[in-house]
């Protein structure tokens, strides 16, 4: 594919997917989308996306797919079930398949389009929303090289960095190695942030300190936990939007998955996921994973 426009399918538009088919529209191409959420789909219409009844009806004619949904059962759901798209695709449509899932069930969607003729990359990203709004997106890539370089302008109208993980389930992999880092960075940043402050300190000035020290980490510097610490933050809007509690702890369950199957130790992984679960079964569940900050410290509620 030498164009650098294209007919793209967008299935999907939550707080990740909604930002990322925005800015396919700004660079250009034309969308056809489609969401359970009708406030999602008036969204991406008053931007000049065409609005499906189906994600059937929003596949029709398009060169390539981008779906960014929950979990994996969604995922085979709509590429492998009874109404599957991959049989509505025409021969050599590419397929973008950006949620978080199983290795394994990338490996089978994508065994599915190759045998119906298509082209499909598994492309997990990183950075969150404020990296979906502006368009500073990491893809981690599973699939062949030359179906990478087709999806290649696609990818660039939605983030920056793009790196080729390997073969089909790639991509999945190196996302579960990430957010099982996240949440545990995530964890831990709360933690600490938290003791201190329980010994007097203002979590400003802590946070400060930790981030010009050895301390430093991505959660403390742009996704701090603490409430009124840093603006434009799910911690300073009553932890909403960004990325749920149970999204997380999704996530730490195929970490899980994946350690058991490679027999691979995941002391802190699993440790980080006890945890999140413990929030989620207090209700949390729906709040940005940065919550978990009132777990540890002892503020449910607050």
């Amino acid at each position: 594919m030498s164009r650098t426009s294209f007919h793209i399918a967008f299935i999907g538009l939550g707080n990740m997917g909604g930002p990322m088919a925005l800015n396919l529209l700004k660079a250009g191409h034309t969308l056809s989308v489609f969401d359970l959420s009708a406030a999602a789909l008036k969204t991406l219409g008053d931007a000049g996306a065409r609005v499906a009844a189906s994600a059937q009806a929003a596949v029709a004619d398009a060169d390539v797919v981008v779906s960014m949904l929950p979990a994996s059962r969604h995922v085979e759901g709509l590429y492998l079930g009874a109404e599957g798209i991959i049989k509505r695709l025409r021969p050599g449509a590419l397929i973008i398949e950006c949620s978080t899932i199983a290795a394994q069930s990338a490996i089978a969607v994508a065994r599915a389009a190759t045998e119906a003729g298509l082209a499909m990359l598994d492309a997990p990203v990183s950075g969150g929303t404020g990296g979906a709004i502006a368009g500073t997106l990491t893809f981690m890539v599973g699939g062949p090289a030359e179906v990478l370089e087709r999806a290649r302008p696609v990818l660039l109208g939605m983030g920056k960095n793009i790196f080729h993980a390997g073969a089909h389930g790639a991509g999945q992999t190196a996302k579960i190695c990430n957010n099982m880092l996240l949440g545990i960075l995530m964890a831990g940043t709360a933690e600490a942030l938290a003791l201190g402050m329980a010994n007097g300190l203002d979590p400003r000035v802590l946070s400060d300190i930790m981030g010009k020290s050895s301390g430093r980490n991505w959660a403390l510097e742009v996704y701090n936990p603490v409430p009124g610490v840093m603006d434009n933050v799910p911690s300073s809007r009553g932890y909403s939007g960004g990325f749920g509690v149970d999204l997380m702890l999704k996530d730490l369950g195929l970490a899980a998955e994946a350690a058991m199957g490679a027999k691979a130790p995941i002391p802190l992984g699993e440790l980080a996921r006890n945890l999140y679960a413990l929030h989620s079964g207090a209700g949390a569940g729906a709040l940005d994973f940065s919550s978990i900050f009132e777990l540890l410290s002892h503020r449910p509620g607050a």
